[in-house]
């Protein structure tokens, strides 16, 4: 899903906010431990060859830069070989699955001579960059409240087998796979996360049946095994967060969410106005503000278009009306990494850093710990 998603990026990284000054991308290679995988997707998005070993890709003199959209635990190494062999290295979220190898990820960036970037693709979806520029512009009054969740279902059938999202501590299950997304979010909006409170974890199903050969993820097939292999991390979570400019609010987390797909909400609420965002409306932000005419206040649809971040030249129609969603961000992630890569200046922020990954580890640690400690709060170091 997310690999696939990563290779139609890196397609149309040429095809957006115009081509002076951008170098052809030639498509080399797709790597998957399953070669199947690899062959279909290398096919699918025009990518010359396909392997079963990421140390091809290490090894390959014609790659300059790479995604890594593997199993979180395995990120640091493939990463680390990446960086030692030249080559730009954007990861996926998050970071990793613990904090150690977090760190070593931020000081490996610290010391390289390359470009390195992590995924926090939802900074660059239109509506909800805009929703961040009217708070950063001070269009909703001080920012007092963000509520956020992210509701998926992807794993609320039990009969899902057991993957590499299933394992790993707590903090690491929907917390690490979707809370990193509207955590990051909150940030980009609200501004640094000072402390956490309120931590709350639940493994509803915590017997899943074993892994099957092509099943990527846990995601979205079933089988009818008998479910032996153990859940080591969270289903939900829940927290409060408390930020440094002194606004409040909460986050809560699922991947047992029935019925979601991928459900990602947030309100922000401010001293003149509020601002709204659901995924499922991708092509809209709910607005409401002191600025309307005496009488006519309220709750108003606002169609995303050209004056919203990324809009304007980020499609081959780029007009009021006719919407975007999840897919064009990763396009708009890989532009700017590739922007960053070859020196070229088009006022696309940077993508963020792994020391920018890292702390957001440092968060979910947080939130690990509040929900050991009974909720107790817990500063962010």
């Amino acid at each position: 899903m997310a690999g696939r998603t990563h290779a139609n990026a890196w397609r149309q990284v040429g095809t957006v906010f115009g081509t002076e000054g951008v170098p052809d991308v030639r498509l080399a290679a797709i790597c998957d431990a399953y070669l199947p995988f690899a062959e279909s997707a290398a096919k699918s998005y025009g990518y010359e060859r396909a392997t079963a070993d990421w140390h091809d890709i290490v090894a390959a003199d014609d790659i300059d830069i790479v995604s890594i959209v593997v199993a979180n635990r395995l990120h640091r190494e493939i990463a680390e070989a990446l960086v030692k062999a030249g080559k730009h290295v954007l990861c996926e979220k998050p970071l990793t699955d613990n904090l150690e190898d977090a760190k070593a990820m931020a000081e490996i960036e610290a010391g390289a001579d390359v470009v390195t970037g992590i995924g926090f693709g939802y900074r660059r979806h239109p509506s909800i960059a805009e929703i961040a520029k009217l708070a950063d512009g001070g269009a909703l009054g001080q920012v007092m409240q963000f509520e956020g969740r992210y509701w998926c279902d992807y794993g609320a059938d039990p009969n899902v087998p057991i993957a590499w999202r299933y394992k790993g501590p707590m903090g690491s299950g929907a917390l690490g796979d979707v809370g990193s997304h509207i955590t990051d979010v909150a940030e980009f909006i609200c501004g640094p996360i000072k402390a956490v409170n309120g931590g709350t974890f639940a493994t509803v199903i915590d017997k899943r049946p074993p892994a099957v050969e092509g099943i990527s993820g846990g995601r979205g097939a079933t089988t009818g095994a008998e479910a032996t292999e153990t859940v080591e991390n969270d289903d939900i979570a829940k927290f409060n967060i408390i930020f440094e400019s002194g606004a409040i609010g909460s986050i809560g987390v699922s991947r047992v969410a029935f019925g979601l797909p991928n459900s990602l909400q947030f309100d922000v609420f401010g001293t003149r106005g509020r601002a709204s965002f659901d995924l499922a409306r991708s092509g809209e932000i709910t607005l409401d503000d002191t600025h309307s005419p005496a009488g006519l206040r309220g709750p108003k649809q606002v169609l995303s278009g050209p004056d919203f971040p990324y809009y304007k030249g980020g499609s081959s129609m780029d007009f009021s009306g006719v919407g975007n969603t999840q897919i064009e961000q990763f396009t708009y992630q890989c532009r700017a990494f590739l922007d960053s890569v070859i020196g070229l200046d088009e006022g696309l922020p940077p993508v963020p850093s792994w020391a920018h990954g890292y702390r957001a580890m440092r968060i979910a640690d947080a939130v690990a710990r509040s929900a050991a400690s009974g909720g107790a709060t817990v500063e962010i170091d």
